[in-house]
């Protein structure tokens, strides 16, 4: 199969010049491109994010995510944890996972913007409704948020298909909360759902890893995770802990701020006694 840096290398003479500016890029420095949203990129070559996606598709690729695993595949670029090694047992692994879940987590609590984090709690406790989107990895933080939520009482609904999303963001009102989780912020299904519900005057909200991202054009607040696996990997795996952390504060802040919470609490409880011996 013919490389990816040599095929830009051969198509070079007749590219445009927006193109010519990626394609220099990536022939410079390949794995830099591994950390990088399509909106970063974008900054980077002084080119919109239209340009980027077109030259994609020059290049027999179906976007920018698919043109960026092609290029880590090529560098070997892990999609796991670059400080493992062959040689590690499973509770070295074990360990190494905890101290990146760690760092993940203190990097977050650094960067995260204290002031969006109350936006966030108060836009929960005004809406109406909640609809969470998430696909892929943010799939399971999504149907986490809900179950959360819905045990504390509000109305809160999870999403994973994304038709269903953007059939919901439809119909989503100035009185309605709408969050999409994305690591990566590029996902475009997810994009397009709270572009749709943001349109509709809904509050929209991001969890999403630090730095300009599609998903953040998109949204009235922006509420950041911080992993360094970004800088080796195009999947994001530990940053789902930080995620997590984020929707734990929200729910144990919401269970000394929401009216008639007790009764909400006490609702849940009784309802599960019969589940358990």
């Amino acid at each position: 199969m013919e490389s990816t840096l040599f095929k830009i290398k051969s198509l070079f003479d007749k590219m445009s010049n927006s193109d010519k500016k990626i394609a220099n890029f990536l022939l410079e420095s390949p794995q830099s491109i591994i950390p990088l949203s399509i909106s970063e990129l974008a900054d980077k070559c002084k080119c919109s994010e239209a340009t980027i996606v077109r030259f994609a598709k020059k290049l027999d690729f179906d976007g920018y995510q698919q043109l960026k695993i092609s290029i880590a595949q090529e560098n070997n670029v892990s999609s796991l944890n670059e400080k493992i090694s062959v040689d590690d047992d499973v509770f070295d692994v074990f360990t190494k996972v905890c101290n990146e879940i760690y760092f993940s987590l203190n990097k977050t609590k650094t960067i995260i913007n204290k002031e969006h984090l109350e936006e966030f709690s108060k836009a929960i406790i005004n809406a109406k409704n909640i609809y969470l989107f998430g696909l892929g990895n943010s799939a399971a933080i999504a149907l986490d948020a809900a179950h959360k939520f819905l045990r504390l009482g509000l109305k809160a609904n999870a999403y994973t298909d994304n038709h269903m999303q953007v059939i919901v963001a439809s119909h989503a009102t100035n009185k309605d909360l709408v969050i999409g989780i994305s690591h990566s912020g590029s996902s475009k299904d997810i994009v397009e759902a709270l572009k749709i519900a943001k349109k509709n005057q809904a509050t929209t909200v991001c969890i999403t890893n630090f730095g300009k991202s599609p998903i953040t054009k998109v949204s009235d607040i922006i509420i950041n995770t911080c992993s360094d696996e970004t800088s080796h990997s195009i999947l994001g795996l530990n940053s789902r802990i930080a995620q997590l952390a984020i929707i734990d504060a929200i729910y144990s802040y919401l269970t000394y701020h929401l009216p008639n919470i007790t009764d909400a609490i006490s609702n849940t409880e009784s309802a599960l006694i019969g589940k358990k011996f």
